[in-house]
Order: C-alpha cells, then sequence, then structure tokens
C-alpha cells in the first residue's frame, strides 16, 4: 500500500476530520452524564425503553462511556476509531428511523457515519 509523505496537502484535512471524530463523541459521552446540550433520554427508540434491564439514564450514561472510547480510538488510531465511529453513528440513525423520531438527526448522523468512514480509509494512506 502506498503512503504519502507529511507535506501531502490532504494530511490537515485528515488532522481535522480525526479532531472532529475523536473530540465529538467524547463531549457527546460526557453530556450523557450532565444533559448540558439535551436530554439524551429523549433519543432513545421508544419501542426498545421496556426490552432495558435498567434505567434508560443508566442505558445513556452506558452509552457515553461508549463514546468516550470510540473519540479515544479515533484520536489515538483513527484507521480503525474512524470505522468504529461510522458505525455506531449509522446503528443510531437506524435506531431513530426506526422509531420514526428526530429524523433530521438521523440524516444528519448518516452524513457524519460517511465522514467518519472517509476518514478511516484515507488516514491508511498518509504516514
Amino acid at each position: 500500500m502506498e503512503t504519502l509523505s507529511l507535506n501531502n496537502p490532504v494530511k490537515p484535512v485528515i488532522n481535522l476530520l480525526k479532531l472532529t471524530f475523536g473530540l465529538v463523541p467524547i463531549v457527546a459521552g460526557l453530556d450523557k452524564f450532565t444533559d448540558l446540550l439535551t436530554r439524551w433520554e429523549d433519543y432513545i427508540n421508544p419501542a426498545i425503553v421496556h426490552l432495558l434491564p435498567f434505567s434508560t439514564h443508566t442505558f445513556m450514561m452506558l452509552v457515553g462511556v461508549i463514546e468516550i472510547i470510540a473519540g479515544l480510538v479515533v484520536l489515538k488510531k483513527p484507521a480503525i476509531g474512524g470505522y468504529i465511529v461510522a458505525a455506531w453513528l449509522t446503528l443510531i440513525a437506524f435506531s431513530l428511523l426506526a422509531g420514526g423520531t428526530y429524523l433530521d438527526v438521523a440524516v444528519r448522523d448518516l452524513v457524519m457515519a460517511i465522514g467518519a468512514y472517509s476518514m478511516a480509509r484515507m488516514s491508511k494512506f498518509i504516514s
């Protein structure tokens, strides 16, 4: 596989994507514990609420931990973390679409998933 040099003009773009897809999941994950940005429990698909073995708040805190870990992986290994974040965002979007709520957020998450996937693919070629 050909690797591009550090002087490649794509490198700053990859770095910006890495920061975006690293920091945003970390901030969103931390906010699952404080609800400063939004009331995250509202985004849970109503069809699965009764399936949870614990409260929706506990579920969202677990989601927050996963998001924090995913963001840290992106910052350390974007070629791997990008795929994790892309899959995570796609699952969230499908859950929102299935619930018929927050369709605008579902579309946004799918677009972000494409960006995270693209970052993962491109970062394999940047040294």
